[in-house]
This record gives structure tokens, C-alpha cells and sequence, in this order.
């Protein structure tokens, strides 16, 4: 006898199992995933006992979302003709020297750092790059891994106080932009050695904006890892907050910003947790945020501005199930444009969910086909995206399975 929860992934095991097992390590209940997939309470006990079949793959699919699984064999339990990544997108080509530059900490060097400016500026050209490239992930993969080991350097060789909170600033930077490199990518651990190591820097630096950022970016990544980590994102949100928001009468816009972004972050994740007064409200206090800040400021690492708060909007209503009024945000958000490429496609693909749950699918498409134009490697690792896609490749109308199929074979997920 033992006390172990079984592994859903040995076989034989039914479908229902495999997603009560799943469902249980994600600390979720019974009612939360109804509500999370649209169907009741007792459909999701009738399925886990076995009394239903499992569902289509529409249903499935939302499943997974729900659930935050990261392939669908996981759920399936048949990895020969269901091993389709969800959460995961396929690992990119630069992976492995972005690893290998994590890994190897240049301790036994003799080779002098390069000066602070000059990492800044090569940063500086970093997130413009990102911002402006539609293969962002291939213009920072290529540049990450010398800005890693240079950055780690300069942090070891600075020789005042001022010098170290300095590259400690810049090194909690690079940091950050590899988790950007790293996210939804088969590297889970990977992403969180580096969201760790960028925490322990912005602390070391002592600036208020590294801080903050580091902050935003690991609330990001306990929040992506499911339902059970939503209080430690909600802790270092909060955190974050109570110690910038005493700053914000001198602080400089950067810092305003990265208090909006951390605003909107609470926001979400509370909208996440389908609580709609507490998300909205966080997001008013993230645009009153915004709208302090100059008309065309635009933060280089959270995208934070008044641009992006109509697609913030959008994100609090899909994530709160609400089609009609994710419709209603995403028609009120046309009038922003928003300088960044992949936070342009993540806008579409926020929209292209808010037209899934409107029960509008041609126009999810359609959405769909502007962000991959937008960024084609935002769209490739998006869980949310490669669904719907999914989804409609199955439709009962020839003519989005086409469309539906078309997009699959560009995004890759064909080659899966």
C-alpha cells in the first residue's frame, strides 16, 4: 500500500483519471474547472468517474488550457498520435547557447569586462530589436549568450560599490531578457534558474526600477506555472508594490511605468482567479498610472504605456470569460497602436480568444492571421493561439478548416 499520487502517465489508465490526477496536483476543484471549460460541476465528476466518454477535441483542448498542461498526451495518455505541445512551444534553434551561457559562470578568466555603458547600450539595442523584429526570439537568441557571460564578468570584476550595484543592475537586465527568450519554451527549469538569478541581482543592485521589473517578471512566471502558485505571484506582486509605490512623487517614468505594469499584473491575476471587482480595479489603477505618464512613452520591457491599456483591458475580459465584453475592448483598443511586434501579436491573439468565447471563429481566425504578420515566433509559442488553431481544424465549415490548417502548417504545429 502507499499514499503516493498515482502517475497519470503510466498505462493503462482512462482518460477521466489522468484529468482528475491532474486537476489535483493543480489544486483545483471540480467547480473551478467547470467553470474554467463551461460545463458543469457534476459533467467534470461523471467524466472522471468514467461515466462519460471523453470529450471532443474542442472541448479537450479547453481542458488543457484550463489545466495549463503542457502537451496534450499528457492528458491523452496516447503520445503516438496526440503529441501536441499546448504550453510548450517547440525549442528554438538558439536554446542551446543561451543554456550553455547560463551555465558556464566565468569565474577562471583573466579577460577584462567590457565598461557598464557599453552592456547598457548593447541592451538598449537589445530591446529595441526585440520590439521591432517579427523573429524576436532569433535576433535575441543570437544576442544573448556574449551579453550573458559579459554581464556575468563585469557584476564579478566591479571594484566599488557604485561599480557593483551598477552591473548587478545591468546583469538583473540581461536576466530579464532571457526570460523572455526562454518563455514557453521546453526549458522549464532553465527559466527559473534565470528568473531566480535576476531577482537575487535586482536586489543586489538596489534599484528601484531592476527591482520592480524583476519582480514583474517572476509574479509572470508563478503565474504561468497554474492555479497553485497564484498566491506566491499575488506575494511578490504585492511586495513589489508596497515597496515602489512610496517612490512614485520623485520617481522617474521608468519607475512609474514598472509600478503600472506590476499594477496590471495583480489585475490579472486576478482575473485569472475569475474575481472581476478586484481585476478591474487593478486595472484602473493601472490606467490612471498610464495616463500620468507622457503620451508617447513607451516602457522597453513591459510594453507598459497608455497605448497597451485597451489590450490590457482585453486580457482582464478574456480571462474573465466574458466574450461580449472581450469584443467590446478589443473594438475600443483599435484606436492604439502599439510600437512593439510581439506585444502587437499578443494583442491579436488576446483578441482572437475574446472572438473564440463570442463564438465568432472566422474573425478568431482572422485575428489569428494578423498576428502571426505582426510575429510569427510570438504566435508559435503561444498556448493560447496553437488551441484555437487546433480547434478549427476540426470545424463542421470547409472553409476554416482550410483556413485553420493553413495557419497550423505555419506555425509549425504540423511538424509536431
Amino acid at each position: 500500500m502507499t499514499d503516493a499520487t498515482p502517475d497519470p502517465y503510466a498505462a493503462p489508465m482512462a482518460f477521466g483519471q489522468r484529468m482528475q490526477i491532474l486537476r489535483q496536483r493543480r489544486g483545483m476543484t471540480r467547480d473551478v474547472l467547470a467553470g474554467l471549460v463551461g460545463m458543469s460541476t457534476s459533467w467534470v465528476k461523471r467524466v472522471e468517474n468514467g461515466q462519460l466518454q471523453p470529450p471532443r477535441l474542442e472541448l479537450m483542448l479547453r481542458i488543457a488550457e484550463a489545466l495549463r498542461i503542457r502537451d496534450l498526451a499528457e492528458l491523452t495518455g496516447r503520445t503516438n498520435s496526440m503529441r501536441v505541445g499546448l504550453f510548450t512551444g517547440p525549442g528554438h534553434r538558439r536554446l542551446a547557447a543561451v543554456r550553455e551561457a547560463v551555465d558556464l559562470f566565468p569565474i577562471a578568466t583573466d579577460r577584462p569586462a567590457p565598461a557598464a555603458e557599453h552592456i547598457r547600450a548593447r541592451l538598449r539595442h537589445a530591446w529595441s530589436a526585440r520590439h521591432s523584429a517579427p523573429n524576436h526570439r532569433e535576433v535575441v537568441g543570437a544576442l544573448l549568450p556574449d551579453l550573458i557571460e559579459d554581464a556575468q564578468l563585469a557584476a564579478r570584476q566591479a571594484d566599488s560599490v557604485a561599480a557593483r550595484r551598477a552591473a548587478q543592475a545591468a546583469l538583473s537586465e540581461v536576466y530579464s531578457l532571457s526570460q523572455f527568450f526562454l518563455a514557453y519554451q521546453p526549458e522549464p527549469a532553465l527559466l527559473w534558474r534565470v528568473a531566480e538569478r535576476g531577482i537575487v541581482a535586482a536586489q543586489e543592485s538596489e534599484d528601484p526600477h531592476t527591482i520592480g521589473v524583476a519582480a514583474w517578471l517572476t509574479a509572470q512566471a508563478h503565474r504561468d506555472a497554474g492555479l497553485s502558485h497564484f498566491d506566491a505571484a499575488d506575494a511578490v506582486t504585492n511586495s513589489a508594490l508596497r515597496y515602489l509605490e512610496p517612490l512614485l512623487p520623485d520617481a522617474s517614468d521608468d519607475v512609474r511605468a514598472i509600478t503600472g505594469a506590476l499594477q496590471f499584473e495583480a489585475g490579472y491575476t486576478a482575473a485569472r482567479r475569475g474575481d472581476a471587482g478586484i481585476a478591474w480595479r487593478y486595472w484602473d489603477q493601472a490606467e490612471r498610472t498610464a495616463q500620468a505618464l507622457p503620451a508617447h512613452y513607451f516602457h522597453p520591457v513591459t510594453s507598459f504605456s497608455r497605448a497597451v491599456m485597451g489590450a490590457h483591458a482585453v486580457t482582464v475580459a478574456v480571462e474573465l470569460r466574458s466574450g461580449t465584453e472581450s469584443v467590446r475592448q478589443a473594438a475600443r483598443a483599435e484606436a492604439a497602436v502599439i510600437p512593439s511586434r510581439p506585444r502587437r501579436a499578443r494583442h491579436r491573439i488576446e483578441q482572437a480568444r475574446g472572438y473564440q468565447l463570442d463564438k465568432q471563429p472566422e474573425a478568431a481566425l482572422a485575428t489569428l492571421d494578423q498576428a502571426y504578420e505582426a510575429a510569427p515566433e510570438t504566435i508559435r509559442y503561444n498556448g493560447y493561439a496553437r488551441r484555437i488553431v487546433l480547434e478549427e481544424t476540426e470545424a463542421a465549415s470547409p472553409e476554416r478548416r482550410r483556413r485553420a490548417s493553413e495557419l497550423a502548417a505555419k506555425i509549425g504545429l504540423l511538424a509536431e
